[in-house]
């Protein structure tokens, strides 16, 4: 990784995000969600400052979406597997190619499992996995949502159910909440404050029992986490070692997911300035499960 932004409490680093693409993925599942990350600065007053860099794997060297738009993969999926400790985050767009992605159970679930098993066995590192619309379908037959929380695009929430509840007769019969929700982020990270009543990340509950999102500061987690001290024991007993799991709805829902991405990893300014560039209007979403690191 990259120090480009230096300052008196030394240099920030460029968060490195993988998407994994497969034939006939979305492509607005893609590009939403680069124009999202790769327009996010650490100070937004400094266009030099780019605060994510995004790199295209697939398992050919050009891959078509859904919509007949080609695209050219930085990396296969082998040099992916190799290099995949160099990655912060693991993004899985959905699209109509996904149930092929099922049956064959292939390449990018390999990466999925294999980016699970990094953070378990080094939980020290802030690890993000991240799905767009059809995408969770993948995460969940991998058996990774099991224990979590997650949604789908809404036309696919009897097939998420079906593929969670098979997967957990494989597993260890743990559950998934497959929640109607814009987003849902599983262990979130964030600073709990001396004034916990004033900080967004501290969740009420609605009369369903489910915790609603209201509106973030940001977690500064990306830019903080070098001066804070982490309870890696606690990260590591959490499911998968502590990895953020973000699961998003449909085209539009991968938009907010993103911005929350951004929030939580740089800063809640700089995802309300790309907010504003966009002209989005960011819907939120739900975080079922955080803890104080």
């Amino acid at each position: 990784m990259s120090a480009i932004e230096e300052n008196v409490d030394g240099p920030t680093e460029v968060i490195e995000v993988l998407f994994a693409l497969h034939p006939s993925f979305g492509a607005q599942e893609l590009c939403g969600p680069i124009e999202v990350l790769t327009t996010a600065r650490h100070n937004i007053k400094d266009p030099e400052t780019k605060a994510f860099n995004c790199t295209l794997a697939a398992a050919t060297a050009g891959v078509t979406s859904s919509s007949g738009l080609t695209v050219k993969a930085d990396i296969d999926f082998e040099d992916a597997l190799e290099d995949l400790n160099d990655y912060d985050v693991l993004i899985i767009p959905g699209g109509s190619g996904i149930d092929e992605v099922l049956q064959k159970d292939g390449d990018p679930v390999k990466l999925i499992k294999a980016f699970a098993d990094l953070q378990q066995k080094d939980p020290s590192k802030e690890r993000t996995l991240m799905s767009i619309g059809t995408g969770s379908l993948v995460l969940a037959q991998a058996g990774l949502l099991q224990g979590m929380a997650a949604t789908t695009h809404p036309d696919y929430y009897t097939k998420m159910e079906i593929i969670c509840q098979e997967a957990a007769r494989r597993g260890d019969l743990e559950q998934t909440d497959v929640m109607e929700e814009n987003y849902v982020v599983n262990n979130a990270r964030f600073d709990l404050g001396e004034k916990m009543d004033e900080n967004p990340f501290i969740l009420t509950k609605r009369p369903d029992g489910r915790r609603k999102s209201i509106a973030r500061k940001g977690s500064n987690a990306w830019k903080e986490s070098v001066k804070r001290r982490e309870s890696n024991a606690r990260r590591a007993a959490l499911r998968l070692g502590g990895l953020r799991v973000i699961t998003s709805g449909g085209v539009t829902s991968g938009f907010d997911a993103s911005l929350y991405l951004v929030a939580a990893m740089v800063s809640h300014e700089s995802a309300l300035e790309v907010a504003r560039v966009m002209q989005l209007s960011w819907n939120k979403g739900v975080t079922v499960e955080g803890i104080d690191v």
